[in-house]
This record gives structure tokens, C-alpha cells and sequence, in this order.
């Protein structure tokens, strides 16, 4: 494998500039994206290994990023297990729900490298596309996130029928986390053995959670998740929202990097997770604003780094629909000016 600036950070090895990508990166801000999208639905493009190829490297031939990330969803493995996902205007809906005990027990496990077979020839088709480039990161739902999808039945402001679920039954809430856990942990082991450089998995609801809570219900599941796709030389990465009450939990973890939301100090990230490397934490909103404000943050946040060989510079958060396309190349080239060496 090529040592890119982004394996090296995320290893902690000295490399030459400051690596670069964000979530999300390929998605609607782009108007190649929406090109694509006009031609096909939101599932269709994610079951094409053609087409996810074409959106993954869109990013990477207009900015330069430094990784790219296989255009999925982290729904698409619970289909499989017996649940009906659909994508419209208002999120995704997922039926039937999670709410009662029996309904963990129809939910069942399967091989994702047959159920998935589209994903994981994405990555084989992404990898063939982007050549020797950048390296590729494939990804999947923590087991938490996805259980609060299908608790909810889609997505949710006040999170209150998987708190329901949590208080009320918490030995099946257990093992309907086990369940997922073996499922993401097999799919993200897939997506290495297609090709993937690397993987990240996105707890993006873990923060709901008081740390009692967390400790009992994400963390454990998320160590099965690693400890099965655990491979030499592929960075394990957590994106977890809401981090900072979890850092201490998050530093002992079995994963290479910890990716930082922008309520996180990212100095106190880099001291707290001590032997890690940190990904973040631009807040995406700040990509809709001046020029000068975007330089100051993003210069804030590269002096905060500066000497670390564990940082990889990311948003927050994923980017924002209504991000100008100018503002992204200005935070791309304003990391590559600072990382760069003569």
C-alpha cells in the first residue's frame, strides 16, 4: 500500500503537510452530484458500483482531498436484517420499528459480503477509478446510531422511544446491539477485503447518551465492531458527536483515530486521547460564512495542531447541502499552504 499523508497521520508517522477530506464530502453541495442524482434515485445510485465509484471520486478530482469516502449509507445494512428502509424529502423511514422485545428477535444476521455484494463491488470499482491517488475509506453506522434508527423508525430530535426502549428493556435493547455490532463488524471487515484503506464508523447519536449509559450501550458494541475488523495496517476510526464528555471513555478504545465534533477543544482532544490520532472538528456552519472568518478558524485550529503527527483536518460534522463550492477549495488549499515544505 502507498503511504499517503492521511495513513500516516492516522498512524501518528511524520508525513509533510496536514492531511485533508470531510464527511460527506460527496453529496449534494456538488453540482456534479446533483448531476448524477438527477439521472437516478438516492438508492439506485447507492446499489451501482458504477455510479458510487463516479460520486466518491468527484470530491477528489475537483478539491484534492487527501482521502476519499465510499459514497453508502449507514442504513443500507439493516435492510437485510428485515427492515424496510425509504429515502424521501423528509429522512429516511424505517419499518416496522424496534419497540417492543419480540421485535428484536425477528430481526436476523447475514453474510454481508453476499447481502451487500453492491457495496463492496463499489469499493473494488471505486478503487480501480481513484488508482494509486489517495486511499479509500469505507464505513457503517455504529451499533448504537442504527439502533436509535430503528427504535425511532427514522430519524428523531428528542431521541424518545430508544430511551424508552433503553429504560424499559434493557436486556433486549442488549441484545439487539449484539446483533448489529456482529453485523457492522463483518460488513466493515468486507469492506477492507474489497479494498478499503480504511475504515471509520460514525456514532453519530452516541452523544445522546449520559456517559453511564454510553459505557453500557455503545462502547462495548462498538469494541466487539473493531475487535472483528481489526487488521494490520488499516486505521480504525470513531466519529463520535457530542464528544468531549466521552474523551476518557474514547482514549482506552482499540482504534487508531478519534474524530472530534466542534464543541471539542481540539488541543484538549490531542491531550486527552494521548497515543490517538485526532480527525476534526471545522464546524460545517462556518463554511457558510466570509472568507476572512473562514481562514481565522481554520488557522485557529492548525496552529492548535501544529508539531502533532496525529491530526487529520475534517469538519465537525458532515458538510452542509448549501456549502458554496468556493469556500471548500479555500479550507483545501488554506491546510495543504500551511502543512506544506520546501
Amino acid at each position: 500500500m502507498a503511504e499517503f499523508d492521511f495513513i500516516r497521520a492516522a498512524f501518528g508517522r511524520p508525513h509533510p503537510r496536514v492531511p485533508i477530506w470531510i464527511m460527506r464530502q460527496a453529496g449534494r453541495y456538488l453540482p456534479e452530484y446533483r448531476a448524477v442524482r438527477e439521472r437516478v434515485s438516492f438508492l439506485e445510485l447507492c446499489r451501482s458500483p458504477e455510479l458510487i465509484a463516479e460520486v466518491t471520486a468527484q470530491p477528489i478530482d475537483i478539491f484534492g482531498f487527501d482521502a476519499a469516502i465510499l459514497f453508502s449509507d449507514i442504513l443500507l445494512p439493516l435492510e437485510p436484517m428485515g427492515v424496510t428502509v425509504a429515502f424521501g424529502e423528509g429522512g429516511p423511514t424505517l419499518n416496522p420499528p424496534v419497540r417492543r422485545p419480540e421485535d428484536v428477535l425477528r430481526l436476523h444476521p447475514y453474510a454481508p459480503s453476499e447481502k451487500l455484494a453492491c457495496v463492496l463491488d463499489g469499493v473494488r470499482a471505486t478503487k480501480k477509478k481513484l488508482g494509486d491517488t489517495v486511499p479509500l475509506i469505507g464505513f457503517c453506522g455504529a451499533p448504537f446510531t442504527l439502533a436509535s434508527y430503528l427504535v425511532e423508525g427514522g430519524g428523531s430530535w428528542n431521541f424518545t422511544e430508544v430511551k424508552r426502549f433503553l429504560y424499559n428493556y434493557p436486556r433486549q435493547a442488549e441484545s439487539l446491539l449484539g446483533k448489529l455490532a456482529e453485523v457492522t463488524g463483518q460488513y466493515l471487515k468486507a469492506q477492507i477485503e474489497a479494498g478499503a484503506d480504511a475504515v471509520q464508523l460514525f456514532d453519530s447519536w452516541g452523544g445522546i447518551l449520559s456517559p453511564e449509559l454510553y459505557r453500557r450501550f455503545s462502547l462495548p458494541y462498538i469494541r466487539t465492531v473493531f475487535d472483528i475488523c481489526r487488521t494490520e495496517h488499516i486505521p480504525r476510526i470513531l466519529y463520535l458527536n457530542f464528544t468531549r464528555p466521552f474523551l476518557k471513555d474514547l482514549a482506552e478504545l482499540d482504534c487508531e483515530v478519534i474524530s472530534v465534533d466542534w464543541r471539542t477543544d481540539i488541543k484538549e482532544a490531542l491531550t486527552i486521547a494521548d497515543g490517538k490520532a485526532i480527525q476534526g472538528n471545522l464546524d460545517p456552519h462556518l463554511l457558510l460564512g466570509s472568507e476572512e472568518l473562514i481562514c481565522e478558524e481554520v488557522n485557529r485550529i492548525l496552529d492548535a495542531t501544529a508539531g502533532s503527527d496525529g491530526f487529520i483536518f475534517n469538519l465537525g460534522h458532515g458538510i452542509l447541502p448549501e456549502t458554496p463550492v468556493a469556500n471548500v477549495r479555500l479550507v483545501v488549499d488554506l491546510v495543504h499552504s500551511f502543512g506544506r515544505t520546501t
